[in-house]
């Protein structure tokens, strides 16, 4: 079975759908919010020259997707896929951002539910690289029931390597949310 690493993927809550390179400014619109970047191990990442490189990275990942209120079909972030390892069957999903008006909602939870659903028939393991000093999102990926396992240092795509927490869910412990 070949793993379709940029499907669309949609429930009642979101859309998700594969960037294209003409997205750039729709999504920089959300991106340039300084606060979105606060905890992330790159918090320069609002200012449209880093998020340029962040974008050419999304771009040639080919698995990296704008996510969409489904109720008022608004673009509210981006996610990926990356690390696929078909030999270890497993697959790392991050990158991931939300409007601020979206945060500590049903948003991500919907986002990622999509992204473990699809990747899960292909893989038995996720994997997360979280900032060390990004707790929104360790407590956002600790509620989908990942497990922190180590700590690292690495570059995301054209940046200066940072320390990142390791978390990872295996499909055998996926308990998807109601």
């Amino acid at each position: 079975m070949n793993f379709e690493l940029q499907p669309t993927l949609e429930d009642a809550i979101v859309r998700l759908e594969p960037l294209q390179a003409n997205d750039f400014e729709k999504l920089y619109a959300i991106a340039c919010d300084p606060m979105i970047w606060e905890q992330h191990p790159n918090p320069d990442r609002y200012q449209k020259p880093i998020f340029e490189t962040f974008f050419k990275g999304a771009i040639d990942s080919k698995a990296a997707f704008l996510i969409y209120d489904n109720q008022t079909h608004q673009l509210i972030g981006c996610t990926r896929y990356y690390e696929w390892d078909e030999k270890a069957k497993s697959i790392a999903i991050g990158y991931t951002f939300l409007a601020k008006s979206h945060w500590g909602t049903k948003y991500n939870q919907a986002a990622k539910t999509l992204l473990f659903n699809h990747a899960f028939q292909y893989v038995e393991k996720l994997i997360f690289h979280i900032g060390e000093y990004n707790i929104r999102s360790q407590k956002a990926i600790a509620k989908l029931g990942a497990t922190q396992i180590g700590k690292i240092e690495m570059a995301y795509y054209g940046e200066t390597p940072k320390y990142n927490f390791v978390y990872e869910i295996h499909k055998v412990d996926w308990v998807k949310p109601l």
